[in-house]
């Protein structure tokens, strides 16, 4: 039995800086498809899938911090008799 060795230096993991991620996303968003924006881009969708994922905790408390701004607005903004 052969055993089969590796005798390539070892693949280094990329590292996208924040702005590329941001263009990334934005460009997923507007297109039809994200697995054809992360062919576009060069880039594996199921990476372009994971920045989606770790994203959607971020809009979700954004979104809710813009419904309590929008109701505290809504209060102060109230002619007083």
């Amino acid at each position: 039995m052969t055993q089969k060795t590796n005798t390539g230096a070892p693949r280094k993991r990329r590292h996208y800086d924040v702005a590329f991620r941001a263009d990334t996303l934005r460009l997923a968003s507007e297109s039809r498809s994200t697995q054809a924006a992360a062919r576009q881009l060069g880039i594996s969708s199921k990476l372009l899938y994971k920045w989606q994922k770790a994203l959607q905790p971020e809009v979700r408390r954004l979104q809710q911090e813009r419904d309590i701004l929008k109701k505290a607005l809504a209060i102060f903004t109230q002619p007083t008799p």
